[in-house]
């Protein structure tokens, strides 16, 4: 597995990474979250070498990084990191020979991404010409052209069109299937929750939670609950209940915010003397909403 183990490093007076450890296993996607400043960004270029951490190590498969095992992870910065005048097609190639691969190699992969990414009417168009949205498909093609084992991307997803975005997700839940551990920093949480069955949440330099987005967001002490009536009810069915925020109260219902001390089946038989129910669900919080609550904490 891929492991950052107790990393640290300052800036002068800031503090970027403060002991920062967490792990991503062949086969696993995991989203790393944070804010902006977290850190995020730190740790994953002390994977690559592009910071040396002032403390703690980064190992893969037990052993420490040489740039040889370096040269065989893809990496997508948030910046880009390709040349903005040189046409698309001869820059994958050349990235994927910087990677190891013989020129028919790197040739014939470039033209199976190229396709993949809707790319193919392009190889000729330098990157500078392209949209935001397809330089990033081509950053991302660079990282993939060699088939790594390892994948980490920071903000893969950022500024793409929902068709693209749709294609970036597909890729790598194929990468993951694959065996290829994927490690990837988004803002787009839905996204996140979506793909990723692992999380973890960074905050000043620090992980301040970890795990799996099913557990983590069942340990949430609120539920939601939506409630929607066939035909008329009671509109006043919530006055007196405790301990429920009503988040919106709809022509045909409401939904509600409860915590743990409310009894869900008492509930649900208050619910069906207002009217008659025709959707009662309890659901546990989005992951943006637990995100936020453990950063302000």
């Amino acid at each position: 597995m891929l492991l950052l183990d107790a990393l640290e490093k300052r800036f002068g007076d800031v503090v970027a990474l403060d002991g920062c450890s967490f792990e991503v296993a062949p086969g696993q996607m995991l989203g790393f979250l944070g804010p902006n400043g977290a850190g995020k960004t730190t740790a994953m270029r002390s994977v690559f070498g592009l910071v040396r951490p002032d403390g703690g190590t980064v190992t893969w498969q037990g052993h420490p990084l040489s740039q040889a095992v370096r040269r065989t992870f893809g990496y997508m910065p948030e910046e880009r990191g390709l040349y903005p005048k040189m046409p698309v097609r001869q820059q994958v190639v050349y990235f994927g020979r910087i990677h190891g691969l013989e020129r028919g190699e790197a040739e014939a992969a470039a033209d199976v991404w190229l396709e993949v990414f809707d790319l193919a009417d392009r190889t000729d168009a330098k990157v500078e010409d392209l949209s935001h949205g397809n330089q990033q498909r081509v950053q991302l093609i660079v990282a993939l052209i060699h088939d790594p084992p390892v994948l980490v991307l920071d903000e893969p997803f950022s500024g793409l069109d929902p068709i693209a975005a749709h294609t970036m997700a597909g890729v790598l839940r194929d990468r993951a299937a694959s065996g290829s551990a994927v490690l990837f920093s988004s803002h787009q949480l839905d996204v996140v929750e979506g793909l990723c069955e692992d999380v973890v949440i960074i905050n000043d330099g620090k992980v301040i939670l970890s795990g799996r987005v099913n557990h983590i967001r069942a340990e949430s002490p609120r539920r939601y609950l939506d409630v929607v009536f066939d035909g008329p009810f009671d509109h006043r069915w919530t006055s007196n209940l405790d301990h429920i925020d009503v988040v919106d109260d709809r022509t045909d219902g409401a939904r509600l915010l409860i915590d743990d001390r409310v009894d869900v089946a008492v509930l649900a038989a208050t619910t069906a003397r207002a009217g008659t129910v025709a959707q009662f669900v309890v659901e546990p919080p989005p992951l943006s909403e637990i995100f936020r609550e453990v950063v302000a904490s």
